[in-house]
């Protein structure tokens, strides 16, 4: 599964890359705001340090950005442009199923709604930027320092306990009463490994 082939890269590869960069944009995100804030800020939808908006996002833009490498107005330009129409697809996404807004920018000049403004636009352009020229790279020499065995079970480790932290995390915002559907999950979950095991 791992070595299938995915706008040519390995699924591994691309999954891992996707993890970094969720773990990665979480932290530098939190240490904005907190620095914003003068407190400790988390800034990732989970309890966990995980961001996937960055993960999908990275991946994504350099997977379409990177025919565009070397050529730096154009990449800065249509960076800044698919990022910002990707924050506010994903806006109005959570808008629409959770009633809210995760970010808030009714406070920056030239905003739109508060979901995108022209000052997250301008860093969109640099993210671009440096993903494609530097940091994809090395992200992905990262990946490969360690050992493919430790690093498809760190994969399969990492993703489980996101999604069980996300999972916990929806229920809470969809308002749902974990204990009182205790008993439902917990048979649902037997039901699963019975299938599978």
């Amino acid at each position: 599964m791992w070595t299938m082939e995915l706008f040519g890269t390995d699924l591994y590869h691309l999954i891992a890359a996707f993890i970094v960069y969720s773990m990665l944009g979480w932290l530098v995100e939190s240490v904005y705001m907190s620095f914003c804030n003068k407190e400790l800020t988390n800034r990732g939808f989970t309890k966990s340090p995980f961001c996937p908006i960055y993960g999908f996002g990275a991946v994504a833009g350099y997977l379409v950005l990177s025919p565009l490498g070397g050529q730096y107005m154009k990449l800065y330009v249509t960076g800044a442009f698919l990022a910002t129409v990707f924050e506010y697809l994903v806006g109005k996404l959570m808008i629409h199923i959770f009633g809210e807004l995760w970010w808030d920018y009714h406070n920056k000049p030239f905003n739109f709604r508060g979901i995108i403004c022209l000052e997250s636009t301008v860093a969109w352009g640099f993210y671009a930027l440096i993903v494609v020229t530097f940091l994809h790279q090395r992200i992905y020499e990262l990946i490969d320092g360690v050992p493919y065995t430790v690093g498809s079970r760190m994969i399969v480790v990492i993703l489980a306990v996101v999604a069980i932290d996300f999972s916990v995390q929806l229920l809470h915002a969809l308002k749902v009463d974990i204990k009182e559907k205790r008993a439902w999950l917990i048979e649902q979950c037997h039901l699963f490994k019975a299938r599978w095991y």
